[in-house]
């Protein structure tokens, strides 16, 4: 069992859901269709108070899994990541401006991350959010990648297409909007083809991601909760391995498909969602 603390009340979440959050987490961060929006569908499902749980989160669990899918995108891209190691104080070349527009298009947002994580609004967390950020940004990623060419490579990418890139991921802040998806659609918009729009929203969510743990330790050790059992161990690798399984089927259908296969899923999860809320099924 997992110990979990919110609103100084002691609970439980039986081993199973934490094996369900991690995989869902670890396949869900890169693909098009929000980790996020999934995470508080499941813990709906899972019959939890989502709103509480969306902010009020365990840290250690989180920062869990963020370290599982941080090690997926670094081992998969290790390539990208060793030329931005030696580059990093080279001037003029490849692995030095990939460093410096990850870190200037992640500056957005995160000074709007902070603010929010301050504000902490519970309205973000209704699944009726999560229903229609899905449905809607899942028909913008279809009409984006629909009606737009796919000419450029990263070898393109100028501080503008970058800043516009990243400046996206603060819509993604909203549950079920996606920030793979929000990214690899600015991408898209400004004529990058599938793999390179791809590519460049997974190299961003290094930045996101390691951000988000880096917040997350901060928080267990200033509560002092800094405990790391088996079960968040256990957290860590599922999260890893699916992560780094959903990498590779995604970057492979890219480079012969295009992205309607999860544009179709997202309407179908998000009008259905909907449906079943407004009907009174479900939420």
């Amino acid at each position: 069992m997992y110990f979990v603390e919110l609103n100084n009340q002691s609970t439980y979440m039986p081993l199973l859901h934490i094996i369900i959050l991690a995989l869902v987490q670890g396949i869900t961060e890169f693909l098009p269709v929000s980790s996020s929006g999934h995470l508080v569908l499941t813990h709906s499902l899972l019959g939890q108070n989502v709103p509480d749980l969306c902010w009020e989160q365990n840290r250690v669990m989180d920062v869990a899994v963020h370290i599982g899918t941080l090690f997926s995108v670094l081992v998969y891209f290790r390539q990208d990541v060793a030329d931005m190691l030696c580059g990093f104080f080279r001037k003029g070349t490849s692995g030095f401006d990939k460093t410096w527009y990850m870190v200037g298009a992640s500056v957005p947002v995160i000074v709007a991350g902070y603010f929010l994580n301050l504000w902490q609004p519970s309205f973000l967390c209704l699944l009726q959010v999560t229903a229609w950020t899905t449905l809607i940004f899942g028909i913008v990623l279809w009409v984006a990648d629909k009606y737009t060419p796919a000419e450029k490579s990263l070898e393109h990418m100028n501080w503008r297409d970058a800043m516009f890139i990243g400046s996206a991921q603060i819509l993604a802040l909203v549950p079920g909007t996606s920030r793979s998806g929000i990214t690899m659609t600015a991408a898209r918009v400004l004529g990058y083809t599938r793999t390179e729009s791809a590519h460049f929203s997974l190299l961003l969510a290094i930045v996101a991601i390691a951000g988000a743990g880096i917040l997350g330790i901060a928080d267990i050790m200033e509560t002092g909760n800094a405990t790391l059992g088996m079960d968040a161990v256990i957290a860590a690798v599922l999260a890893f391995v699916s992560g780094w399984v959903a990498i590779s089927l995604m970057m492979g259908w890219l480079q012969k498909s295009t992205f309607t296969p999860f544009a179709i899923y997202r309407v179908i999860l998000g009008g259905g969602l909907l449906i079943a809320i407004y009907s009174g099924i479900f939420g």
